[in-house]
């Protein structure tokens, strides 16, 4: 007969993906995990598998749980320029209420794991082109709406949006200036407007 597990995986994936988060993957040992996670080592691997096979999942939930949902904040009805603006101070205030100065996750596993993990990569482009599409379709809104010029591409703009956000985030796991960062948002809703 199977024994049954004495921990809870979801609870011990939850708390792999709060350790990672804070010290990295290179920084963050298996006998870290095992000893943050509370489950023998043999338990860690029969359930995630190695180290990596656990980081690529605490990953993966990561980019599932965001709060708030940038494709549902996005994707409200009404003005899109409101929406837009919402998610960039949304950043900036993650950022600057951040003590432990982790940023983002995603922003974190590109800058230490890419371009040698592949498996890593595909994790971060899916969250990059999930944000990107959100933002494209909302511009594309706003601009059926005229909260935008008719000539202006909402996919350009999106990808430039994808890329002060991502900005913000970087900025952040030094010690930010909340002017630098409120500014870059002013700057950014300028160029839209």
């Amino acid at each position: 007969m199977a024994r049954t597990k004495e921990f809870d995986p979801d609870a011990a994936l939850r708390a792999a993906l709060e350790l990672f988060w804070e010290r990295g993957y290179e920084a963050t040992s298996m006998a870290d995990l095992v000893e943050r996670l509370g489950i023998g080592r043999a338990s860690l691997y029969a359930t995630f598998g190695g180290k990596h096979e656990l980081y690529l999942k605490a990953l993966n939930l990561y980019l599932r749980t965001q709060d708030p949902d940038p494709v549902e904040l996005l994707s409200r009805p009404g003005p899109v320029l409101p929406a837009v603006r919402a998610l960039l101070e949304k950043y900036v205030e993650e950022t600057i209420q951040d003590p432990l100065g982790r940023g983002c996750m995603v922003v974190n596993a590109a800058v230490e794991r890419l371009p040698h993990d592949a498996k890593v990569a595909r994790l971060v482009e899916r969250g990059w082109t999930s944000l990107e599409v959100a933002l494209t379709s909302a511009l594309t809104r706003a601009r059926a709406q005229g909260e935008i010029a008719a000539e202006r591409d909402p996919q350009a703009l999106a990808r430039f949006l994808l890329v002060v956000l991502q900005g913000i985030r970087v900025v952040g796991k030094g010690r930010p200036d909340p002017e630098r960062l409120r500014d870059a948002v002013e700057q950014a809703m300028a160029v839209l407007a």
